[in-house]
């Protein structure tokens, strides 16, 4: 059974998943651009978990 959310919870998420849309959307963004192989690994791997938090903070909403 899943317990309903309140207004200002999903407003929070809601939130969060507008947070975490812009950090996605830059370390793609800023990945090719990266010169260096340690930074460019970085913002790979940053993206992946922006990913997944994402696909995380939609469940709740659903």
């Amino acid at each position: 059974m899943k317990e309903k959310l309140g207004v200002h919870e999903r407003l929070e998420i809601h939130e969060l998943l507008t947070f975490k849309t812009l950090c996605l959307t830059k370390s793609t963004a800023m990945a090719p651009l990266a010169q260096d192989e340690e930074l460019k690994q970085l913002l790979t791997e940053t993206s992946q978990i922006d990913r997944e938090s994402i696909q995380a903070l939609q469940g709740y909403l659903q």
